[in-house]
């Protein structure tokens, strides 16, 4: 039979078992959560490793392709700048442009300030190279023309130069009227619509460099940033020396644990322990709180390492999924890269071929007035030809009369001769002898060669002559200072 001693103390150490046992489920526990975050958190490890290689690997070739982005925009500015430097032939060409327009402009100026007499255009279809004009007097032309080359001189000048009442000069053609104006305008506008298009080519890609740039600082800034990782290799040495730590203490508890139900049965079975036992007993597990804070604490720290490695992966998805929304930027702002570079070959092939134009567009204007230039002296020229011309006509036409005159005071003459000898002698003889002897004289007419009709030349007014030699003379004054 138990001794009142071990009766007492038998309470005593079922407490000291329950409390052992709690402990070591305890540990248990915490320890089997330990070590499920511990290898939770070697995997987290891996993954964040590996998460953050391929972050670092994506922003990497995204700063890559911003670079390569850069010198896009660079490249793009530099044709741009390299374009504009042939373009700036454009403000030459303005000056060199408004220089031949405003010479066409004083050359048509002139042309409709001369006078045309009308003789010059009212017998013909009046064209010309610069424009068709239509006589008002075209349908009289065949009224004032003789139809036979063999009236005489007198009477042919007579009916072709009948005297006609000249028209007021206010109601004159000028020059200018035998121009083509809407041609000329056609010119201007083409020129001036392609030199509006000109600089309408060039405004394609002002904002490609700047908008490039733009793009790529809102895409650079976008990055995440990426913090640096923990030293994974101390980070788990210390989770696994907290693991080891833990192991160790759940062996106490499972020590303790033994130890306490092994004194219970020994109990149990009669066995008395001293006091001293007793008190080693107590002393033991007393000491559990402490063990069981431990390790709380080490469970504490291998959460604390499992949230940071966790947090270190969410984080790195949140970057690994941004990067994707970076990257299908990068291939939107790749195509808009490769459209705005066959833009600016575009732009320079079409700007090339304007500003061949536009030097085209000045050669016809600088020879429209050549072209005028050479109309106006031609006039001037012929109004002294026709000058000479009729100098030529009166000249001829005065030897003629003169002729006729000769001519018909001889043929008065000899018939006055023949006469007297007809009466004087022709009586005595026989009529059948020399019939020939009763004829007049033959009688002159000079008259155009072969049918031609006598030339019809315009009249044209002293001071229009004077006037067209003045402005022969200012052309070749003006040549020579040109020289």
């Amino acid at each position: 039979m138990a001794s009142p001693s071990d009766v007492v103390h038998q309470p005593h150490l079922v407490s000291l078992v329950l409390q052992s046992k709690k402990a070591l489920q305890n540990g248990e526990q915490l320890c089997s959560r330990a070590n499920d975050l511990s290898n939770a958190s070697a995997q987290s490890a891996v993954d964040v490793l590996a998460l953050d290689a391929k972050v670092r690997w994506i922003t990497d070739g995204v700063l890559e392709q911003l670079r390569l982005a850069t010198s896009i925009a660079k490249s793009i500015e530099e044709k741009r700048a390299r374009l504009g430097r042939q373009v700036q032939a454009c403000a030459e060409w303005d000056v060199v442009r408004a220089k031949h327009s405003d010479a066409l402009d004083d050359i048509l100026e002139s042309l409709g300030s001369q006078l045309v007499p009308p003789d010059f255009h009212q017998h013909s279809a009046a064209s010309s190279l610069f424009g068709s004009q239509h006589s008002e007097d075209e349908e009289e032309t065949s009224s004032n023309i003789p139809q036979s080359p063999r009236h005489s001189l007198s009477s042919t000048i007579h009916n072709v130069r009948k005297e006609k009442v000249r028209p007021d000069r206010q109601t004159w053609k000028t020059l200018r009227d035998f121009v083509d104006d809407q041609a000329i305008e056609d010119v201007l506008e083409k020129m001036e619509n392609e030199r509006t298009t000109l600089d309408d080519i060039l405004n394609k890609t002002d904002e490609y460099p700047e908008t490039l740039n733009t793009t790529t600082a809102a895409i650079r800034e976008s990055l995440p940033d990426i913090p640096p990782l923990p030293a994974m290799d101390k980070l788990l040495a210390t989770q696994d020396g907290t693991i080891t730590l833990m192991a160790r203490h759940l062996e106490s508890l499972a020590a303790h644990y033994d130890q306490m139900a092994g004194a219970l049965h020994e109990s149990e079975g009669g066995e008395a322990f001293s006091d001293e036992d007793l008190q080693a007993m107590n002393r033991d597990t007393d000491e559990l709180p402490s063990i069981m804070n431990e390790l709380d604490e080490c469970l504490i720290s291998i959460t604390n390492t499992n949230e940071l490695l966790v947090n270190s992966q969410e984080d790195a998805k949140k970057n690994l999924a941004h990067l994707h929304t970076i990257l299908d930027d990068l291939d939107e702002l790749g195509e808009i890269m490769t459209d705005m570079l066959q833009t600016q070959d575009v732009v320079e092939h079409e700007c090339e071929e304007q500003l061949a134009s536009l030097q085209q567009h000045l050669l016809t204007v600088e020879h429209l007035h050549e072209r005028f230039v050479s109309y106006r002296t031609a006039f001037n020229k012929l109004m002294l030809e026709i000058a000479r011309r009729r100098q030529y006509r009166e000249a001829a036409e005065n030897i003629v009369r003169g002729m006729m005159s000769q001519l018909a005071a001889m043929t008065e003459e000899e018939s006055q001769v023949r006469d007297h000898f007809n009466l004087e002698h022709g009586v005595h003889l026989p009529e059948d002898i020399c019939l020939c002897i009763g004829n007049t004289p033959t009688r002159w007419e000079v008259v155009p060669w072969q049918g031609e009709e006598p030339e019809v030349l315009p009249e044209i007014e002293a001071d229009l002559i004077a006037q067209a030699k003045d402005r022969i003379a200012a052309d070749a004054a003006h040549d020579t200072e040109s020289l």
